[in-house]
């Protein structure tokens, strides 16, 4: 039988640690195996992009730019190195102006990238030009990107054949310069039958021999399925990953995808299975002081209701775990359907999956549509270009109050020309103010990591990597104190070396104009203090640790409590 072989691109380093880990893993433990699988013959690779450059400063204290260099020098000179990119927000989670995306494309090629796939949430064709544009300008590979998803049981009109379909039309009309397509699933909840005849679709309308690939997760565990359905409709590549970083919240593994298809007439273009095998026993080896959370090797039988891809789904766990609040996990799933059908039907994919789970957690602490996340409500009132259907104009009306904006349809790109907070000069500004070398590196750096950023580059980072087997001296012998929820700090009660008791009030922070009380989780003395008034953070951000008489045993699992304060 003549066997029709499939290109892999490999994603365990970087999308399999971001679906299980975060993306918090620090480059010495994996960068060995990128080595072992470019000797035994992987030559497509993704490197970096999406979450792990970010993470690299907020978690690991790495520059994510040694971290690439590392990783090209690791791979060899002739690998196909790809990231991923957000479109105009790039690696960030915000959108960027124009100066920024150049800049990126710039870095990236610098720094050993070969591929970048680039992608935007809303697919907003608008938000994907420039960005396009700019890194075939700087010599790379551009693959231009698709996003989908499932909606979730009892909704309609979004996500269909014939709305992929018409972006792609839309990329074409726009004149994106791209080398390939890549129709990309996220939450791996788009159902086969729908992935083969989008894919048939794109075949016939894009110009002949044009490289299609195709990407999704297995957490509802129907990857190989739709790997299957995309194979036969007439994709060029698939995406595959190793154990322990596949299936679940992961791409399907590379021996599980090469067993499904004995005997079908389609094979993988991929190394010796024995020497894969070998590959995966290496990683699990490197990886086994990590902590691996449960969910992120299970298929979730609940994803169709809450389309959460799988980087956000174990990220937002683990922030919930470590916050002591791992409990009302159930119900934020619960409430997602909700909000993702009243906003618009955005892709779940970064940053709108964010966008989406923080809505629904605020839906579930605060009560329904109480509290309008600030990313949910620009882009429902289209400070992110504009979503595939008309958002809910209820919540659009809630969110217009609650933000204090009007809803617009100008170009987020245009808004962010003119925002002076924004782009090379304003990072710059940054740096000089804080004494730090001006570099094209460091000004990146700024402009989409921001103040975690300027901590990085003046040397206040710290790793905030989670290991299981080997706790950290600072894990055993302290608690950390950390944030509930988003917001600012708005007070802070005690300094670094002050005494206090359990339940004593450290910190109040501030969410859309409420005040919540952060409390010692045990007696104890403040050992360290990492937040300042006017910070801003994030759900499980720690904010400051309790030294502790002795450490209780349990202890690590309940962090601070957080109590409303009525202003």
């Amino acid at each position: 039988m003549t066997v029709k072989r499939v290109d892999v691109m490999m994603t365990a380093f970087r999308d399999g640690m971001q679906s299980v880990f975060g993306s918090r893993v620090c480059s010495r433990d994996f960068l060995p195996v990128v080595q072992a699988c470019s000797e035994a013959g992987f030559r497509h690779i993704e490197s970096g992009g999406g979450a792990s450059f970010q993470s690299a400063f907020f978690y690991c204290n790495e520059n994510a730019f040694d971290v690439m260099d590392a990783f090209r020098e690791a791979a060899g000179p002739d690998a196909n190195l790809q990231t991923l990119g957000r479109g105009i927000n790039v690696v960030a989670l915000d959108s960027q102006p124009k100066d920024v995306i150049r800049l990126h494309a710039k870095l990236f090629a610098r720094h050993g990238v070969t591929t970048i796939r680039n992608f935007d949430a809303l697919n907003d064709v608008d938000n994907l030009i420039d960005s396009g544009r700019s890194i075939v300008e700087e010599g790379l590979a551009h693959e231009v990107v698709v996003t989908m998803m499932e909606l979730p049981p009892g909704c309609g009109g979004a996500h269909t054949v014939e709305l992929y379909t018409g972006v792609l039309r839309r990329i074409l009309d726009a004149d994106i310069p791209f080398s390939s397509v890549c129709f990309k699933d996220a939450s791996g909840t788009a159902v086969p039958g729908k992935v083969y005849e989008t894919i048939r679709a794109a075949r016939r309308l894009l110009p002949e021999g044009t490289r299609i690939s195709f990407h999704t997760h297995d957490t509802a565990g129907i990857g190989i399925i739709c790997y299957g359905a995309a194979i036969r409709a007439g994709a060029d590549q698939i995406d595959l990953s190793l154990a322990p970083l596949s299936h679940g919240t992961c791409q399907p593994d590379v021996v599980t995808m090469w067993h499904s298809l004995r005997g079908s007439g389609y094979g993988l273009a991929i190394p010796d299975l024995d020497r894969v095998l070998e590959i995966e026993e290496m990683l699990k080896e490197c990886l086994r002081d990590y902590f691996l959370p449960p969910e992120a090797r299970s298929v979730e039988p609940l994803i169709p209701y809450f389309p959460m891809p799988g980087g956000a789904l174990t990220a937002n766990t683990q922030m919930m775990r470590d916050a002591g609040i791992l409990d009302r996990y159930p119900e934020v799933i619960k409430a997602m359907g909700e909000v993702v059908r009243r906003g618009g039907f955005g892709t779940s994919v970064t940053p709108v999956s964010q966008f989406y789970f923080q809505q629904a957690f605020n839906n579930v602490i605060f009560g329904r549509w109480v509290k309008i996340a600030q990313g949910y409500g620009r882009m429902v009132l289209g400070y992110y270009g504009k979503t595939p259907v008309a958002p809910d104009p209820e919540v659009v009306a809630i969110a217009s109050k609650q933000l204090g904006l009007p809803p617009t349809k100008r170009s987020p790109l245009e808004i962010d020309e003119e925002d002076p907070a924004k782009g090379i000069p304003a990072a710059t500004r940054r740096l000089e103010q804080d004494a730090i070398p001006v570099t094209d590196e460091n000004v990146f750096i700024v402009a989409t990591c921001k103040d975690k950023g300027i901590a990085f580059l003046g040397g206040e980072a710290e790793i905030l990597v989670r290991k299981s087997n080997a706790p950290s001296r600072a894990a055993q012998d302290t608690l950390p104190v950390c944030a509930g929820q988003p917001g600012r700090i708005a007070r802070v009660h005690v300094k670094a070396r002050d005494p206090v008791k359990a339940g004593d009030p450290l910190f109040v922070l501030e969410l859309m104009m409420m005040q919540y009380a952060v409390s010692a989780p045990a007696d104890g003395v403040i050992a360290d203090l990492y937040v300042a008034e006017g910070a801003h953070v994030g759900i499980g951000d720690v904010l400051a640790r309790v030294s502790l008489p002795s450490f209780p045993a349990g202890a690590a699992r309940a962090p601070a409590a957080w109590q409303p304060i009525r202003v």
